[in-house]
């Protein structure tokens, strides 16, 4: 059998042969004529419409069925058996899909599933909890997905997207891109809930692809990679007709709006001019200024020219930190804290007045909760779709992750994070954008917001939230995802190596009820070797747990390569009289 399978519903008169195809399935396990016996009864499927049963079909045959069984809001996947010929083809995974889907569609909120004790590992692997036991089985839950959330549609335009990973080439817009490999780019992969195509500036493992298509559902998606490994991707696209065949794909979405690719696909009038003019920290900070009296739980630090070094110099006598900033920089570069204590400052203040720049109110961040970021989405027709808040992970002023989920912020926060990032995309609206914008935060000691910066354009958090928003259609319900960009590996390793390394502790975060994703594979092999990752659960406990087991890992995997690197002393030899 190798057709295409076709799911639809079953039909009254099949009860008997849908019964015959549950035996079947059930003694593929190994059990014995007795076991299977009694088992007979359980396994005769009656009422055919009543749990509303769905068939799959391959070739004119039929090679699966499941049923959703119950009453609203708690359901059961009562039966899901397929042909012994069939499992392991994909079969199970389009009948459970569907079963839950149509379970949303009508309003369940929650399956459980008596698993046969075989079975456990596959409802596991498709989003599936373990809940105890029910009759001597297995009982696992899941969670029927709800609505797709508004602002997918207007990013996405409701289908699959062509991600194009033009980060360097949007950074090089602002400021000098170091030489080396963009190993960034890989986030681009993330860049909607679903890809058709992905187009990136550096060579990846088509593998790592694979895999995150297996656990996300994506599907066949169409790579490209390492068509620009100078970071001109643009370029390189406009120079390929088999790339620009690709945009056709579905709707092209890249890093960021650059004039480059301008070139190949048009936006509308003003999206570069926005771009231009509020990814500048004093472009922002004016923007700041003007929305804040509208919104009492903002605060906006004070903000000048950095002024020659003899003023700068005062202006640091006093004791007080300050914050330098360029007017461009991503992830925190071009910002810099600074005290009376920070060393050679006579030559820094030097070079900032010669170089010019931005001098900025020091807002000490504090608690758990220092920087919250907010994500949203201007539609073509000019209207703000909120994605949702969440709290970054720095180190000092750079980006390292975030955390998005359910309650990953207090609920003031997020509500005064949400209400005042929601101006900004309206004001950015008014002025000609259209796309992904986020606004980021401190969290200064009284407990209001102090907003740092707007991206137009793609970033970590978007990353997160767009895995996060393909978990929940996948498999229900709210899924906490945290993102760690330049996790250290320990190691390096080569593609095949890190495939079966990524496999092991992935493995080992599914007994913890979390999901492991690689987001930046590129880095394994450098001098100094990083992973980026994504981790996803159903809780912020398990988050925690997987985090520390896949730290604990790459610990352990560096102090093996030590250990083996050092010197191996042979026993000593005595000594000739």
């Amino acid at each position: 059998m190798s057709g295409r399978v076709r799911l639809r519903a079953a039909r009254p008169d099949e009860a008997g042969p849908l019964s015959g195809l549950a035996m079947r399935s059930k003694a593929s396990w190994g059990y014995d004529e007795a076991f299977m016996e009694s088992c007979r009864e359980e396994l005769r499927l009656r009422d055919v419409v009543g749990r509303r049963t769905v068939v799959a079909e391959r070739d004119g045959g039929v090679v699966g069925f499941a049923t959703l069984d119950g009453d609203r809001p708690d359901g059961e996947l009562g039966m899901l058996f397929v042909e012994p010929e069939a499992i392991g083809q994909g079969v199970g995974r389009l009948l459970y899909r569907r079963v839950l889907e149509e379970a949303g569609r009508i309003g369940f909120t929650r399956l459980s599933i008596a698993s046969d004790p075989h079975a456990v590992g596959f409802y596991l692997a498709m989003g599936a909890r373990r809940h105890g036991e029910s009759g001597g089985l297995p009982l696992l839950v899941a969670w029927p997905p709800g609505p797709e959330p508004a602002w997918v549609k207007a990013w996405t335009g409701g289908r699959p997207a062509v991600h194009v990973g033009n980060v360097a080439e949007f950074n090089r817009m602002f400021s000098p891109v170091p030489a080396g490999r963009d190993h960034y780019s890989c986030l681009a992969v993330f860049a909607s809930p679903r890809p058709a195509a992905v187009i990136l500036p550096e060579p990846v493992d088509a593998a790592w692809v694979r895999d995150l298509a297996d656990v996300l559902g994506w599907g066949e998606v169409e790579v490209h990679s390492g068509v620009a490994e100078d970071g001109g991707v643009s370029a390189a696209i406009a120079s390929r007709p088999d790339l620009m065949e690709c945009l056709g794909r579905g709707r092209v979405l890249p890093w960021g709006r650059t004039a480059e690719f301008e070139r190949i696909v048009p936006s509308a009038a003003g999206v570069l001019r926005a771009v231009e003019r509020f990814e500048s920290k004093r472009g922002a900070h004016e923007l700041f200024r003007a929305l804040a009296p509208a919104h009492p739980g903002i605060f906006i630090p004070r903000q000048r020219p950095v002024g020659s070094r003899r003023e700068l110099l005062r202006e640091l006598a006093r004791g007080e930190p300050l914050v330098l900033k360029t007017e461009y920089g991503v992830g925190g570069s071009g910002t810099l804290v600074v005290t009376g204590d920070t060393p050679r400052i006579g030559a820094l203040a030097r070079r900032w007045a010669r170089e010019g720049g931005l001098l900025e109110e020091y807002v000490d961040g504090s608690g758990p909760f220092r920087a919250p970021t907010f994500d949203a989405v201007i539609d073509d027709a000019g209207e703000v779709h909120p994605v949702g808040a969440g709290a970054m992970v720095m180190d000092g002023t750079r980006y390292q992750g975030v955390t998005v989920g359910p309650g990953v912020l207090p609920a003031a926060l997020t509500e005064t994070a949400a209400r005042f990032g929601g101006a900004v995309g309206e004001a950015l609206a008014a002025h000609g954008y259209r796309g992904w914008y986020d606004v980021d935060y401190v969290t200064g000691p009284t407990g209001r917001l102090a907003p740092t910066e707007i991206n137009l354009r793609l970033t970590g958090p978007a990353a997160a939230f767009c895995v996060q928003a393909r978990l929940d259609r996948l498999h229900g319900g709210r899924h906490f995802v945290r993102t760690l960009d330049g996790l250290p590996l320990g190691a390096r390793l080569p593609p095949a190596a890190l495939r079966a390394y990524v496999a092991r502790v992935a493995e080992e975060c599914r007994g913890l009820g979390a999901t492991l994703l690689v987001t930046v594979p590129t880095a394994a092999a450098e001098a100094e070797p990083y992973l980026g990752v994504a981790i996803a659960a159903r809780t912020a406990r398990a988050l925690d747990e997987a985090e520390a087991a896949l730290r604990g890992a790459n610990e352990a995997l560096g102090a093996i390569f030590t250990a083996s690197a050092r010197p191996r002393r042979g026993r000593a030899r005595p000594r000739r009289s």
